[in-house]
């Protein structure tokens, strides 16, 4: 029988990698663990996207990789900023410690609050303070400090 065995790594598309690379590591803690580019020809036929160009780097922080994707090519490239309450939105959500710590450390990379901090008071996360931070390219990050 078929079945997912693990989740393998979440990926973002992003302008500007050694930006990214920096918040993940500076503020996150996070270890980048493979920057390359990629054949051509190879992400082209794995992405459909002609014309593509990339370079890739992996990100290792608790529990989880995250691939950090950069395409210089195709030209035609678009950038798309969902709101929250639109189609295709996703965001990636970390538990923290030092909550208001990381909302300023995050500002050095263009990484801001999307909307405030606030204390959830339903659901699984009841109790904790959460905020969504969002970076220039519109990659979300909910996070979430639960009480001691």
């Amino acid at each position: 029988m078929a079945e997912i065995l693990s989740t393998n790594h979440t990926s973002f598309t992003v302008s500007d990698l050694d930006r990214s690379l920096g918040f993940f590591e500076q503020v996150l803690g996070f270890e980048v663990t493979s920057k390359a580019p990629r054949a051509p020809d190879v992400i082209a036929r794995v992405t459909g996207v002609e014309g593509a160009e990339v370079m890739i780097a992996y990100v290792r922080g608790p529990g989880h990789s995250i691939e950090l994707i950069e395409f210089t090519g195709p030209t035609n490239r678009q950038t798309m900023r969902p709101r929250a309450c639109d189609l295709g939105f996703c965001h990636i959500a970390y538990d923290v410690r030092g909550l208001d710590e990381l909302i300023d450390q995050a500002k050095a990379f263009n990484v801001v609050p999307e909307g405030e901090v606030i204390t959830v008071d339903q659901g699984p996360n009841a109790g904790a303070r959460l905020v969504y931070l969002r970076d220039p390219d519109g990659v979300t990050f909910e996070l979430i400090e639960k009480p001691l």
